[in-house]
């Protein structure tokens, strides 16, 4: 299965990998990428800034609006609004800039954030694992990554040596 391959009613929806399993998913990344689902029907995860600018507007709507942060975003300091977001994604510019890892283990062991914590943008499947470890809950793969494959690397190790926010 590929990420954007579940029909329904003329809109297409992403499928990610949530909780250990393959399931589609309703919420838009704005600003990163073009429109997959019905406008009117979406959640819409926005930019820290965009959300900051228009939150006045947003918080009457019922978890209809996420929050993406940059890696390179100083993002501790809203840390009391994002706690309250039903989803936080973290967008990986490069595969090989590892501050989004940092930032989801500050997110789950330092704040206790319990929502859903993604990982968008340039993830690869051989980093699932560590993502996982990290506090990740939701993987959301660029085009032309099989879902399948990249989750039997969720199981690459059967143990660990050190503990961590999963």
């Amino acid at each position: 299965m590929q990420q954007r391959d579940v029909e329904n009613a003329g809109a297409v929806t992403r499928s990610i990998i949530k909780d250990g399993v393959v399931t589609a998913d309703d919420w838009q990344v704005v600003g990163l990428e073009p429109e997959i689902v019905d406008a009117a029907s979406s959640r819409k995860i926005l930019p820290l800034e965009d959300y900051l600018t228009q939150g006045h507007v947003l918080l009457g709507e019922d978890c209809r609006y996420a929050v993406w942060l940059s890696s390179d975003e100083d993002f501790e300091r809203y840390i009391e609004l994002l706690l309250g977001l039903p989803l936080i994604a973290v967008y990986f510019s490069n595969f090989t800039d590892g501050r989004g890892f940092s930032m989801a283990t500050l997110l789950r062991e330092r704040y206790g954030y319990q929502g859903e914590l993604r990982a968008i943008g340039q993830i690869l499947p051989d980093q699932l694992h560590y993502l996982k470890r990290c506090g990740f809950s939701a993987f959301q793969f660029e085009d032309g990554v099989s879902l399948e494959d990249a989750m039997q690397s969720l199981d690459d190790f059967s143990s660990s040596y050190q503990p961590a926010a999963d």
